[in-house]
């Protein structure tokens, strides 16, 4: 029998209707896989192999009798910010020790009731605050990349970069993530797989473990533009548990793939041409045009004069926002609980303890901009020019623009415990600057796989579209794939 673990998600479903192997025989696999590799990469928290195989062997009995959802019996990660009945759900921070939720998130209940299974739960950045996976309380997840001749450990991107470790090292089919300024596409570009963030609204947030409210994003990280959009139609829905779920029938989002881009419109940002960028990175974007027209695609400048501010706009709304949501860890109702003298001790201590550095430096930032003195002067004007920065890519569109495709990172993975970057949160903040635009306007941008570096690397491009035509993105993703071809690490773990 082939590999079952190298298989799509579109495969696996054809084959599984077809009965050439059971769901179970698909489980065990990457069971096995992630025995094999999980010490080396640490992309999983936490492994929940009996109830995958109970959910396998339900999904077989379906299958056997002709029924199933659309993602029957097909094996997923879930990274460890979704809330999963009974199972482990930390966020990846010390601050939420032994929390087991008594409810499902409506993202992976979408999953379950089409017949996925779930084989674990995925490591993340500490609250998703974090560019590397660096910052988890379980350790650093590890890029299954290396660099040609090179045995350093390479980061996978974050906060998502146990989601897409996990499908690049084939310990899953596709995987749950999360986005709030990069946090899918990002590590989807440092790991040579796609990674979609939807519209904002397009997938609930109940039972997400929030950073941003106004800025996260449920989606999913595959191996393909095809198994992303299978992934994607079953994670969409409006939810009356989050109002700013959105009624809109979800698309059959595989219907758009393979069809034709003539005549679409592709805008290309000059603001996105940054000083210093890397020459690969500028080459693979002017391939990526190239590809798109060969492909009939009209190519089209257009200018985003506000992408400049768009970052620190960024890092001053999501640590407001984090620092309001992160009031409710207390030690009290659940978590991590360490004693003090009285409430407010208890209450100190447990956060001190509970929170690693970067989420207490964003609190601290978020509390900051938040108080009565510097509201205006920050957050406020960062809202200002948030809806700037929404308003040029709002002119685009009514330009007749369909798609808009940049540079997804401005480099390839870099190495674990990189102190240039670790002595300079700045520096490490840089690495969202061609995404965090994205969140900011609550659109959709999907990365896809588009070549490899010098030192053999993978590199993604960006894809933003209009708000919910998500559609377009994997249309127009489509041709990407098929120019650039697929990638996969060599196996040293």
């Amino acid at each position: 029998m082939t590999d079952l673990t190298k298989l799509t998600i579109a495969e696996a479903r054809e084959g599984l209707k077809n009965k050439d192997y059971t769901s179970l025989e698909l489980t065990d696999a990457f069971i096995k896989n992630i025995e094999t590799a999980n010490e080396s990469l640490n992309a999983y928290v936490t492994v929940t192999a009996d109830k995958a195989r109970d959910m396998a062997k339900a999904s077989d009995a379906k299958l056997a009798k002709g029924e199933g959802g659309a993602l029957e019996g097909i094996p997923l990660g879930i990274k460890d910010l979704f809330a999963t009945q009974g199972v482990h759900t930390q966020a990846c921070s010390h601050i939420l020790d032994g929390f087991k939720p008594a409810y499902e998130s409506t993202v992976t209940s979408n999953l379950w009731a089409d017949g996925a299974v779930m084989l674990g739960k995925l490591n993340m950045d500490e609250f998703a605050m974090g560019s590397s996976n660096e910052t988890s309380y379980y350790g650093p997840v590890i890029n299954p990349w290396r660099k040609k001749g090179s045995n350093q450990d390479l980061v996978p991107g974050g906060s998502s970069g146990g989601s897409a470790a996990a499908v690049a090292a084939r310990m899953c089919m596709g995987a749950t993530a999360t986005d709030t300024g990069g946090s899918i596409r990002q590590p989807a570009a440092f790991t040579g797989t796609v990674g979609i963030k939807p519209t904002y609204g397009r997938c609930s947030r109940w039972g997400v473990v929030a950073f941003a409210s106004s800025l996260d994003q449920a989606g999913p990280i595959a191996h393909t533009v095809r198994d992303s959009a299978i992934m994607l139609k079953s994670m969409a829905s409006v939810d009356a548990k989050d109002t700013t779920s959105v009624d809109l029938p979800v698309p059959d989002y595989e219907a758009a793939i393979g069809k034709s881009v003539k005549g679409l419109k592709i805008g290309i940002p000059a603001e996105y041409r940054l000083e210093g960028m890397p020459a690969e990175i500028e080459a693979l974007w002017q391939k990526g045009i190239d590809w798109l027209k060969d492909a009939g695609a009209e190519i089209v400048d257009i200018a985003m004069p506000h992408t400049k501010y768009a970052l620190p706009a960024y890092y001053i709304v999501a640590p407001a926002e984090a620092s309001s949501n992160l009031a409710r860890y207390d030690g009290v109702r659940y978590g991590l609980r360490v004693p003090g003298k009285d409430i407010v001790e208890m209450y100190e201590n447990t956060r001190a303890e509970g929170f690693g550095e970067e989420v207490k430096r964003r609190i601290l930032i978020g509390t900051y901009v938040l108080s009565a003195g510097y509201y205006d002067a920050y957050y406020l004007k960062a809202q200002k020019v948030r809806t700037l920065i929404k308003r040029d890519f709002d002119l685009a569109w009514e330009n007749g623009v369909d798609a808009i495709l940049t540079p997804a990172t401005p480099s390839a993975a870099f190495g674990v415990a990189d102190q240039d970057l670790h002595s300079d949160p700045v520096k490490m903040y840089l690495n969202d600057i061609f995404t965090v635009t994205v969140n900011m306007a609550g659109l959709p941008g999907i990365s896809v796989p588009a070549g490899l570096d010098n030192n053999g690397l993978p590199l993604g491009l960006q894809l933003i579209g209009k708000p919910f035509e998500e559609s377009t993105l994997f249309q127009v993703g489509q041709v990407i794939e098929d120019a650039a071809g697929s990638f996969a690490p060599e196996k040293w773990w």
